[in-house]
């Protein structure tokens, strides 16, 4: 399995899943609504970024991280 932990962009995408995890949690419900899904979109990119950096064919994940960051 490729070593991710040293990539600038799972360091971003992992400091990001926090950001959201936390801010859920401080948030009133319907606010809250949203942080959950923006924190599952923040858990994709991440999910995303590990499948990129195992792949040789690298670029239709990266435009799928790219994708769901526009989301965000």
């Amino acid at each position: 399995m490729a070593q991710t932990e040293h990539l600038p962009i799972y360091k971003a995408s992992y400091d990001l899943c926090l950001y959201w995890s936390r801010s859920s949690r401080s948030s009133p419900a319907s606010i809250g609504m949203r942080s959950a899904r923006s924190y599952g979109r923040a858990r994709a990119v991440l999910r995303l970024v590990v499948l990129a950096n195992a792949r040789r064919d690298k670029a239709p994940v990266l435009l799928e991280v790219r994708e769901t960051v526009e989301e965000l």
